[in-house]
């Protein structure tokens, strides 16, 4: 399997952004897709992730009502959209699969394909 994230960019505190993860190889509706960020200097985190049929997303705390994430298994690709951003929110965002993961999706070995990362920067 392999993942191709792109969308980052550089934006302002409060504007919106899409991310985008591609997937070729695999099925990909068989995947559970998560998202997880890297700031400078910190620790990789989860961000959200959705299971194979996209049902009961699941967020970190600090983005849930700002960022979205879904799937389109025709396509197979993720988005997570971002409204609401934040200086904080600045980081390289990678795109992670796991088959048939239903519980545990936050934590980062559970994954095991990944994508390249796309940066994000806010600007206060």
């Amino acid at each position: 399997v392999q993942l191709q994230a792109s969308g980052g960019g550089l934006v302002q505190a409060g504007d919106s952004l899409r991310l985008s993860c591609a997937a070729s190889g695999g099925t990909f509706s068989s995947y559970t897709m998560g998202w997880f960020r890297q700031a400078p200097g910190k620790e990789r985190e989860f961000v959200a992730a959705t299971k194979y049929n996209g049902v009961n997303p699941y967020y970190k705390d600090s983005v849930k009502g700002r960022f979205s994430i879904s799937r389109d298994n025709a396509k197979n690709t993720v988005y997570l959209q971002m409204t609401g951003l934040q200086p904080e929110d600045t980081a390289v965002y990678y795109c992670a699969s796991a088959w048939l993961l239903y519980y545990d999706l936050a934590i980062e070995g559970k994954y095991t394909y990944w994508g390249q990362g796309t940066l994000v920067t806010v600007s206060s």
